[in-house]
């Protein structure tokens, strides 16, 4: 069962960002690296305490190039958490069906760019701002920081690819976002009821969706085994990335899961809409756990040299993203 027809959307942005007249890309960084470090210290805390399952044991504590590293030195966690509540509560009211069919709508509708992969990583750093405030790097050297800590590890070179990428979705911020709930963020399923496994359950309850008759049972407009490829999951920059990707490269699918779904936080590390996945799911699933280190970890390691390394990377996003004739570089529609 699925909704009939898009519905019109009339929720707005929080007025107190001025998100009209200026959309500060430092301060969605800013969110951005908060909700990772909450992410961060709930693992580390459940290795720490002994709750967590061997296979978090082995994804956090026994990462190559996370050995023998504070994983928790970003910040205090309390002061992660009360920077982020405001932000999950604003996300959870309005991430609602109606707004995640028109946002793929206006996804398919048109074109907001066209641009090289190393066109739009020179377009993320001059939008974003000149640094992320845990490293002071620009958001190209953190995009290669994470993609050489995957090498490194002798990981195979579409993972590799992953790394690099996996940002670029933020651009959605500065085209059709309506603020930064829906660009950042754990991401979840919308058309179903809410699950407990999703960080801060209790801020969903002025969501329309919590008491609408279909959406708030289990399932909703879903089947158990249907499958996570047939799940809505709330827009954000990932679901956008994933979109481009799936459509325009040649990235097997466990590069697009990760991309996809390593914010889906209420899945892969809460144990939350087991009921959703199918044979496929299970084997992605691996391949998720296996990239989230990367991406939570790798903001502490050396600063990478862009001339050195530009060469080596676009011939990764050549053999993915394959030029078409009279190209040097494969121009993505963005």
């Amino acid at each position: 069962m699925a909704p009939a027809a898009i519905l019109e959307h009339t929720e707005q942005p929080n007025i107190n960002e001025n998100f009209n007249d200026h959309k500060d890309g430092l301060a969605l960084e800013a969110t951005s690296d908060a909700v990772d470090e909450v992410n961060v210290l709930k693992a580390a805390m459940r290795v720490k305490n002994g709750t967590a399952t061997q296979e978090e044991v082995d994804v956090y504590e026994k990462s190559q190039f996370d050995e023998g590293k504070d994983k928790t030195k970003f910040r205090q966690y309390e002061e992660a958490c009360d920077r982020v509540k405001n932000f999950y509560r604003e996300q959870h009211e309005k991430q609602t069906v109606a707004y995640n069919l028109k946002a793929r709508n206006d996804f398919k509708s048109k074109t907001r760019a066209e641009m090289t992969i190393f066109q739009a990583m020179e377009k993320l750093n001059t939008l974003i701002d000149e640094s992320d405030p845990d490293t002071s790097l620009s958001q190209i050297e953190h995009l290669l920081q994470s993609a050489e800590a995957i090498r490194r590890d002798g990981k195979p070179k579409w993972f590799q690819l992953v790394g690099l990428i996996h940002d670029l979705g933020k651009l959605l911020f500065f085209y059709d976002a309506r603020g930064q709930w829906d660009v950042v963020g754990d991401t979840f399923p919308v058309g179903c009821r809410f699950d407990e496994s999703i960080i801060y359950p209790g801020t969903f309850e002025n969501n329309p969706d919590s008491q609408d008759p279909i959406y708030s049972t289990k399932t909703g407009i879903y089947s158990e085994g249907c499958g996570l490829d047939n799940v809505m999951l709330s827009w954000g920059h990932d679901e956008y990335l994933y979109h481009i990707c799936k459509e325009q490269s040649t990235l097997p699918d466990e590069a697009l899961a990760m991309i996809r779904y390593h914010s889906f936080y209420p899945w892969h590390s809460a144990g939350g809409y087991a009921w959703m996945m199918n044979e496929k799911d299970e084997k992605m699933f691996k391949a998720v756990k296996a990239f989230n280190p990367y991406d939570l970890y790798s903001k502490d390691d050396g600063l990478p040299d862009i001339n050195e390394l530009k060469e080596y990377y676009l011939g990764l996003v050549n053999t993915y993203f394959p030029p078409r004739e009279g190209e040097t570089e494969r121009v993505i529609k963005w």
